[in-house]
């Protein structure tokens, strides 16, 4: 144990000295960071690079510093919860690197989590001020055309706005365009609201100005729902990760009641080390579960 303490004491003051020096480090940082743009690139999807890009212009990407922290988080507490279960260095250090290389797929899932709320308050800014214009001008295409004049939108759903205009204009009907929007952001709230237009337009409506009043009460409850939903996902994630931990610390019991002599002997049974990685591999897939739980679907209906 002593030594384990003296490697996770040692390799922390080394990371603290490489930060402090800052010469060293941005020379360090800039050839790491060179190589991983280039293989992240190479190897990432299209779609979630637009989605990353457009979480650093919200600015809500992690800064190099929360990154290297969080590397150094997950790298000493896997290897001090493993080596608790293993007393083995060797296989600490192997989850300490196992556990870094969990990072990029939680970038992914908090990545997507950001972009999917951005979409979301997007097409209710969109929605919310569609039938407002619709309201004055009783005419789509000239309701959509203030929306995008009013610049209260931003990309991808100011372009594709756009997009719906042109469309209208050169084929001169609404249907096109409204089957684009509704393929491209399938929320319910779009939907309705493309219907509701769509039948007031081919067929007239005496009552429009109350539809859409009622329209526009129903997307602020959707809101109100939405926002309530991130507020208990965010309670329930918090709650869920110190139970995860908890879930890991559970060998310490074990060992209480067992005795630390009579664990370390159980211990050269192959059987008993296979159980304990499988512990380990359980737990994690729970924990990693329950993050995509928590980031996907925010916004959704």
């Amino acid at each position: 144990m002593t030594t384990t303490i003296f490697v996770i004491v040692l390799v922390i003051a080394l990371f603290l000295v490489l930060y402090r020096n800052n010469s060293n480090t941005n020379k360090v940082y800039k050839f790491i960071n060179t190589k991983v743009n280039y293989a992240y690139n190479k190897l990432a999807p299209y779609s979630f690079r637009v989605i990353r890009e457009k979480v650093k212009e919200l600015g809500q990407e992690y800064t190099p510093r929360q990154y290297a922290i969080q590397v150094a988080i997950f790298s000493v507490s896997a290897a001090v919860i493993t080596y608790l279960y293993f007393y083995n260095i060797l296989i600490s250090i192997i989850y300490a690197f196992a556990a870094v290389a969990v990072i990029p797929y939680l970038t992914y899932l908090r990545c997507k989590r950001l972009y999917s709320e951005f979409i979301f308050e997007q097409i209710q800014v969109y929605t919310t001020n569609t039938i407002m214009e619709f309201a004055t001008t009783q005419s789509f295409v000239k309701a959509l055309e203030g929306v995008y004049e009013s610049n209260v939108l931003e990309d991808p759903v100011k372009s594709d706005v756009k997009l719906m205009i042109d469309m209208a204009y050169e084929n001169g009907t609404i249907d096109q365009s409204l089957d684009f929007m509704n393929a491209k952001y399938d929320f319910h709230i779009v939907r309705n609201m493309h219907q509701l237009f769509l039948q007031i337009t081919n067929e007239g409506s005496r009552d429009a100005g109350e539809s859409l009043e009622n329209m526009s009460q129903d997307i602020d409850m959707l809101v109100e729902s939405v926002y309530r939903d991130r507020i208990d996902r965010a309670a329930f994630h918090k709650k869920f990760l110190q139970f995860g931990i908890i879930l890991y610390l559970m060998v310490m019991l074990v060992q209480f009641m067992l005795g630390i002599e009579t664990y370390n002997e159980m211990l050269n049974n192959w059987w008993v080390q296979l159980l304990l990685h499988g512990i380990i591999m359980l737990n994690t897939y729970f924990i990693l579960s329950g993050e995509k739980y928590y980031n996907e679907d925010v916004g959704a209906e």
